[in-house]
């Protein structure tokens, strides 16, 4: 059956588009937008004062099947990010056994399609097995649906294999995502390296075991004249390395979470093993730097990197304690809240950057709302006051440092396809 969307404000940043418009489904598929759609066959749900964009896209998530299901696995997964606003995500390799070859690719993308809530996009490894020494089956992956290639988790540390896949995946028009992480100058770190681990007592890990590698990467690139995407920058010098890159025409992308946009070093105080993650939280000047990033174009995508673990992994010492946090079902609230509404960034770039901007980077259909593309639809109510209850998440962890934090704005109905897959108890007459 036809859906017709009414009286909500619709924003495209793609097609330049920001106002109340009607969008009607048909087949699973945009099929008209406009002013007062009138259509008698269609089901009709009244959007007045929400707000309508793009299906979200997220490229850069943990779902941990095969191997870690305890921690989260593809179905729990998919309804996180349902519930998060998403439609398509794209999810890392570094499971068990890593996604190093077509038939784990194909075993992923059957897994999502049955259980039909997002549209779930494989990442390959670039190195087999992640161990960093052999370049993985990049062709074969390719042609079974892998958008990416990755040993995130792990940084690729082999130059020489870094620039061989590189040039690799661009005969497939793919892209290597790299954690950049130089290993030696990042070994045994916990925290940012400066006051706040000094105080704790904690090993630190120093920008410069991010930025030499986003350094290497970018030079790289720039000899072969190939692409490259840098995984969650979290350092001023990396934001700044790819704006200087991107100027003279490097073929670099990069991306940034939540969490390295609005929290620091000082989360991790009281030695918080929620604020344990990798690259670390960093200083105040750090995030304003990423913010600025976001506001003049440097930084290409908002990710959550949700990397959920088992509350035994967390409840620890900070030492033994696992980096992560879980995001799906908190980043546009948070986005909305202290990346839009308190750090000024304006409310198209942010939407653009959680749906055209992933898919640009991925060479992916999506992130538009343009007639004729797949009906991907995120509902969001921007006025909707709500407090972040890990209790309630339905991802498998409760590693999330924002628990109790008030936000505003939620995403309230999420539609794959033209399929509500997921609606907000505040959506009483689609629940």
């Amino acid at each position: 059956m036809k859906k017709l969307l009414k009286n909500a404000r619709v924003i495209d940043p793609l097609q330049n588009l920001d106002s109340k418009k009607d969008i009607l489904i048909a087949d699973g598929r945009i099929a008209d937008i406009g002013g007062n759609i009138d259509i008698s066959e269609a089901e009709i749900i009244e959007l007045s004062g929400m707000i309508v964009t793009p299906g979200l896209i997220d490229m850069h998530v943990h779902f941990r099947e095969p191997g870690y299901e305890y921690k989260e696995d593809i179905e729990s997964g998919s309804m996180s990010a349902a519930a998060g606003g998403f439609t398509s995500v794209a999810c890392m390799p570094n499971t068990n056994p890593p996604i190093d070859n077509a038939a784990l690719v194909e075993y992923v993308k059957s897994r999502a399609a049955s259980i039909g809530k997002i549209k779930l996009l494989p990442i390959g490894c670039v190195s087999k097995g992640q161990e960093g020494r052999e370049i993985a089956e990049i062709g074969d992956m390719a042609s079974c649906g892998a958008v990416a290639f990755s040993d995130d988790g792990k940084p690729v540390s082999d130059s020489s294999l870094m620039r061989k896949a590189m040039v690799y995946a661009s005969a497939f028009d793919k892209i290597i995502i790299d954690h950049c992480e130089d290993s030696a100058l990042f070994e045994g770190g916990q925290i940012n390296e400066g006051y706040i681990s000094t105080l704790l007592g904690l090993s630190g890990i120093p920008a410069c075991a991010e930025e030499v590698m986003v350094a290497r990467n970018i030079l790289i690139a720039k000899e072969m004249g190939v692409a490259v995407h840098i995984a969650h920058v979290s350092t001023k010098g990396s934001v700044e390395l790819v704006r200087r890159a991107k100027s003279i025409g490097v073929k670099v992308t990069c991306e940034a979470t939540p969490h390295h946009l609005i929290l620091t070093e000082d989360a991790a105080m009281g030695y918080n093993t929620n604020a344990k993650v990798n690259p670390p939280l960093r200083t105040k000047e750090d995030t304003e730097a990423l913010i600025e990033g976001l506001k003049d174009g440097t930084i290409d995508a908002i990710v959550t990197d949700h990397a959920p673990h088992h509350i035994d992994e967390k409840d620890v010492e900070f030492d033994k304690a696992a980096f992560g946090i879980v995001g799906l079902e908190t980043s546009l609230g948070l986005i909305l809240t202290h990346v839009v509404e308190k750090a000024g960034v304006s409310l198209s770039t942010a939407i653009y950057k959680m749906t055209a901007g992933p898919a640009a980077v991925l060479g992916i259909e999506g992130g538009t709302l343009k007639i004729g593309r797949a009906a991907d639809i995120t509902v969001i109510d921007p006025n909707l006051e709500w407090t972040v209850d890990k209790n309630k998440f339905f991802s498998k962890g409760r590693n999330t440092p924002f628990d109790g934090w008030k936000l505003k704005g939620k995403a309230v109905m999420t539609l794959m396809d033209g399929k509500i897959t997921y609606t907000d108890e505040t959506m009483h007459n689609y629940s």
